[in-house]
């Protein structure tokens, strides 16, 4: 009988245990398969709010008068103004015209308009001078531009002759403090005289570039504004033995990059021996390697596409002469981010001028642009994607529409007087004012103007 009770409770003891194993062996299987399959997930999009900020104020800012340098031996660093400029603007309903108090003693233009229906107001204006003394002659034009907070000025020397002034305007409220970096043969430096120059609030401050890095044949120069944006020119002057070689205010580039188009460039001699034309471009990241090719308005190249390897830091020019007199668009394409800009003269004797051209940034939306007063003014366009394109130009004085037809392999000239209009493409062109007449070169880029604030998504 007792043995027939062990036999019982050994039964009942090893069935509990055999239980038991299964139910921990069922635990731990789930577990792993509750760990491999995929665990159901809990997620809610953050709460964000799509905001349109506050339009700010449409500003912009002149390059001012012709300036001349030192014109009497008593006073060698003395400025004083050799011609004033005749300036158009436009575009808004109100806009408030004021100047900036500049080292000359001479008052550069600067406009203002506020925000209409919501968005910024759009605004345009440009300039042009003219000199015909016997120590500084020449025919300049230039667009009045929005401040940046840095900027690019590839233009000027400092060689024998020249005598060229980087020239800071400030419209804003606050001054603006600047580093003026210059970029020569022996790479970047910012010398005592760059840095830290003090733009007042609504002034102008003009540095002479030989002050900066003497003896210079192609520099360049990079302006970094803080506390408030700045409005950068490079009034460039040359005189040849006694007799004056032209002037001309070139303008700035925003920021580098691997493509840099200069349309409306004006050549007007093959060289007679000198050197007509040339292209300067500067890597200021690093090595790289331009192809620059020469286009006219029918979209022949002239010559082939030339390859210039550029060293890092330091400005490359490319001569141009031998190319037949004409109106070109210059297209560098770079392995790495480039500023540029080219050069070209009337010629080497008595009455010569020379003009410097600014690249020109893509303008994909309807904009004003502003034509300076001057003889032979020209607007010049070229399709940036290649594909042939319709622009039209309406003047703001309510005069008829043009339409003109952009091929896709050249660009076009048209005539265009002195006014404010606005340019409606219907793909992206780049384009730009030139001038040519007697005893003048000049030229300017369009830049497509602010007219509207973008969105911005606030995440709380």
């Amino acid at each position: 009988m007792s043995t027939d009770r062990r036999l019982v409770r050994l039964a009942t003891t090893s069935a509990r245990v055999i239980a038991g194993t299964a139910v921990a062996t069922a635990a731990v299987v789930g577990t792993v398969v509750a760990i491999a399959a995929p665990w159901p997930v809990v997620a809610s999009d953050p709460v964000s709010v799509e905001a349109l900020p506050t339009p700010s104020d449409t500003v912009l800012a002149c390059s001012g008068p012709i300036l001349a340098l030192g014109r009497t031996i008593e006073q060698a660093g003395a400025l004083s103004v050799a011609a004033a400029p005749d300036v158009v603007s436009g575009g808004a309903a109100q806009v408030e015209a004021f100047t900036l108090s500049g080292d000359a003693g001479a008052d550069t233009p600067a406009f203002r308009a506020a925000p209409q229906d919501g968005a910024r107001a759009p605004l345009a204006a440009a300039g042009s001078a003219a000199s015909a003394a016997e120590d500084l002659a020449g025919f300049v034009a230039s667009a009045c531009r929005p401040p940046l907070a840095e900027s690019w000025l590839v233009a000027g020397a400092t060689t024998t002759g020249a005598n060229d002034l980087v020239v800071l305007g400030n419209p804003g409220d606050v001054p603006a403090t600047v580093q003026l970096s210059v970029y020569g043969a022996q790479g970047v430096s910012t010398p005592p005289g760059g840095a830290d120059v003090i733009v007042p609030a609504r002034g102008q401050r003009i540095v002479p570039l030989a002050g900066l890095l003497l003896g210079e044949e192609s520099p360049a120069v990079r302006v970094v504004a803080t506390g408030a944006p700045v409005q950068a020119s490079l009034q460039s002057t040359l005189t040849r033995t006694l007799l004056a070689g032209g002037v001309d205010q070139a303008a700035p580039a925003a920021q580098a990059d691997t493509r840099v188009v200069v349309p409306g460039v004006e050549i007007l001699t093959s060289g007679e021996g000198e050197v007509g034309s040339f292209v300067r471009l500067l890597s200021p990241g690093g090595d790289a390697t331009a192809t620059v090719t020469v286009t006219d308005a029918a979209g022949q190249t002239a010559g082939d596409p030339r390859q210039v390897p550029l060293a890092g830091g330091i400005p490359t020019a490319l001569d141009l002469s031998g190319i037949a007199p004409g109106t070109y668009t210059v297209d560098v394409r770079a392995d790495a981010p480039v500023v540029g800009g080219v050069w070209s003269t009337t010629g080497f004797g008595e009455g010569a001028d020379f003009a410097w051209y600014a690249a020109a940034p893509v303008f994909d939306a309807e904009s004003v642009v502003a034509v300076a007063p001057g003889a032979g003014a020209r607007l010049a366009l070229v399709a940036d994607g290649g594909q042939a394109t319709t622009a039209t130009l309406t003047p703001s004085d309510g005069g008829s529409p043009v339409q003109i037809d952009v091929p896709g392999d050249g660009g076009v000239v048209v005539d265009a007087g002195a006014g404010v209009y606005t340019l409606s493409p219907q793909a992206p062109v780049r384009a730009a004012v030139s001038y040519t007449a007697d005893r003048a070169l000049a030229g300017y880029p369009l830049w497509p103007a602010e007219a509207a604030t973008a969105a911005v998504t606030v995440y709380p």
